[in-house]
């Protein structure tokens, strides 16, 4: 918690000038669809939480693991993604692509394997 009580405000600092140099009329889009649909504003605040969630969820499991399994854990997502893109959106994958993919999770299931002989 703390880490992310000195972070969220870098953040900001940070990411809030970018945006608005590099994306054109924000604040006047953002209050425009605001007057249109106040839902907006939900969606926004939704959004805020969903990633103040994942934050402290990457934050929880770098306490409770290590950063090396964070790290395992997203690749590990980065081919379940690309596996459910496959299925749903039918998206084509070159030779290369399938064969990072095998690696990748033959690379996760090595690290498992490797973290339970450890213990």
């Amino acid at each position: 918690m703390n880490l992310l009580l000195y972070m969220a405000p870098m953040a900001v600092v940070f990411l809030l000038p970018a945006t608005l140099i590099m994306e054109e009329n924000v604040v006047g889009i953002t209050l425009a669809l605001a007057r249109d649909d106040s839902k907006i504003i939900w969606y926004l605040l939704f959004n805020s939480a969903l990633a103040y969630f994942v934050n402290l969820t990457n934050f929880l499991v770098t306490k409770h693991t290590s950063a090396l399994t964070l790290q395992v854990l997203g690749n590990a997502k980065g081919a379940v993604a690309v596996v459910v893109s496959i299925l749903i959106f039918r998206n084509p994958v070159s030779v290369t692509g399938m064969m990072g993919y095998t690696l990748t999770v033959f690379g996760v299931i090595l690290y498992s394997e490797a973290k339970k002989r450890t213990k």
